[in-house]
């Protein structure tokens, strides 16, 4: 049996908090009272979708077009743009 522990504190003395919008388990610290996932994952877009998105751009589409077809925000794709070597 694996025990949970708060990656803040590392405390033992973690409960069930409810649930996240996309259905994975909350949990409830607690010592320090600080909230977090079981398996966090990123939020961040992989490699392979920014590139997709990029070589759109370079295709002529507009910022409002890749923001619509994507899901991605036209602050995100000026930032990668600024990156771009």
């Amino acid at each position: 049996m694996i025990a949970l522990r708060c990656p803040y504190c590392q405390s033992e003395q973690l409960v069930k908090y409810g649930m996240t919008p996309n259905g994975k388990q909350r949990y409830r610290c607690r010592t320090c009272g600080r909230q977090h996932r079981e398996n966090p994952g990123s939020n961040a877009y992989s490699d392979a979708e920014r590139e997709i998105v990029l070589r759109a751009y370079q295709e002529r589409s507009s910022l409002r077009g890749l923001s619509r077809t994507f899901g991605v925000s036209r602050n995100t794709v000026n930032a990668w743009l600024k990156k771009k070597p």
